[in-house]
């Protein structure tokens, strides 16, 4: 069962286990813990990542996949079921579950080595907070919300969190409060067993309290589903301004406000306004509208403020933005990705490249006292 036709998932060796697969065909990637056999193999150029699971629970999360990626959420792609397997001797094996590798995306651990920033983990809960909250709003019931099963990539200087195993999901057209807190709570002591996991590892500081960091997605979640979901009630002297600072911090946030409702109160004195329907990627679509490039979503908020800054400085205020966006994805951005050396380009996506020029730049200008 496939989602689209890829005659050459017929040629991989489904008669073996998949810990029995050759070398030849296995990548060599990063991989989080699993309860299952998860094998990374190049086909046709493509990176495929393959996770042995029995045939029902396959299906589901196939299934659960594809209306995920229909609904635009952060996870992997979904490829193919293949069940039915046997092995040389006729006995059966496993159903197979093919999922599209993410490009740039690193398991939580492979982020932490002897010398990582303790910040690192603070950044990781608020992107995997970031993640629960769209999911939530899409009415997407996780389950098994832990770190092991979230894959992360560097968007400027945060993470962005994908959802990288399904297995538990269930989609629903409204998610309930009782649902929503069994996920923080899953999260929250699946964070915190994790950390102590690393701790015992040396991979996290011995000083640091796992049970004080594995609060923060709970305390982090709540905030951000407070700022998205809220009802607020303003003063109609002051309503134009206080509903566009409710827009605005929203959009800070990295949401798009696509329907408010607002009502009177009962003294007539109030507006009480709600965000009904949030879209995240505010950035990230504002970026693709000026330069057609798709980047994360913390990278087009930087790049957004280049531009802007770029106008500043060249007298551009009073040209098109879009105008000023290609002369600066021409002039500026594009050379800079492309004097990075070949062999090195590959290891980043180009809008983190930029940044992490950028930030080059910036503290080399710290460094002499003046632009450079």
């Amino acid at each position: 069962m496939a989602a689209r036709a890829d005659g050459a998932l017929l040629d991989l060796p489904w008669r073996a286990p998949l810990s029995e697969w050759p070398d030849s065909i296995v990548e060599a990637l990063p991989r989080g813990i699993s309860r299952h056999i998860v094998r990374f193999v190049r086909v046709d150029g493509r990176i495929l990542a393959i996770k042995e699971i029995g045939q029902p629970v396959a299906a589901h999360e196939y299934g659960m996949l594809r209306d995920l990626m229909r609904l635009n959420a952060p996870c992997v792609e979904p490829l193919a079921v293949i069940s039915g397997r046997v092995d040389s001797r006729g006995e059966p094996l496993n159903a197979a579950l093919v999922t599209e590798h993410l490009p740039y995306s690193l398991p939580y651990r492979a982020l932490f080595g002897k010398h990582q920033r303790p910040a690192t983990i603070r950044r990781l809960i608020d992107a995997l907070s970031v993640l629960m909250v769209r999911l939530h709003l899409l009415g997407f019931f996780w389950g098994d919300v832990s770190l092991s099963n979230t894959l992360f990539r560097r968007d400027a200087g945060e993470f962005a969190a994908y959802l990288v195993d399904a297995e538990t999901g269930e989609l629903y057209d409204h998610l309930t409060d009782g649902k929503r807190e069994y996920d923080i709570d899953v999260a929250r002591t699946n964070i915190i067993g994790e950390l102590m996991d690393l701790q015992a590892g040396g991979y996290f500081p011995m000083d640091a309290d796992p049970i004080d960091v594995g609060d923060r997605i709970r305390t982090q979640y709540n905030l951000l589903w407070t700022e998205v979901t809220a009802e607020e009630s303003i003063p109609n002297d002051q309503r134009q301004y206080l509903v566009s600072d409710r827009i605005r911090r929203l959009n800070d946030l990295g949401f798009d406000v696509a329907e408010l409702r607002m009502a009177s109160d009962d003294t007539g004195e109030h507006l009480v306004i709600q965000p009904k329907v949030v879209d995240a990627g505010h950035h990230n679509r504002k970026f693709m509208r000026l330069t057609g490039m798709d980047v994360g979503e913390h990278q087009a908020r930087r790049l957004l403020g280049d531009i802007d800054a770029w106008r500043a400085t060249h007298d551009m205020q009073d040209v098109p933005v879009e105008q000023a966006a290609h002369d600066w994805l021409t002039n500026v951005f594009a050379p800079v990705v492309r004097s990075i050396p070949r062999e090195l380009a590959g290891k980043l996506e180009p809008a983190q490249l930029y940044h992490e020029y950028l930030e080059h730049r910036w503290y080399m200008a710290q460094q002499v006292g003046h632009d450079v």
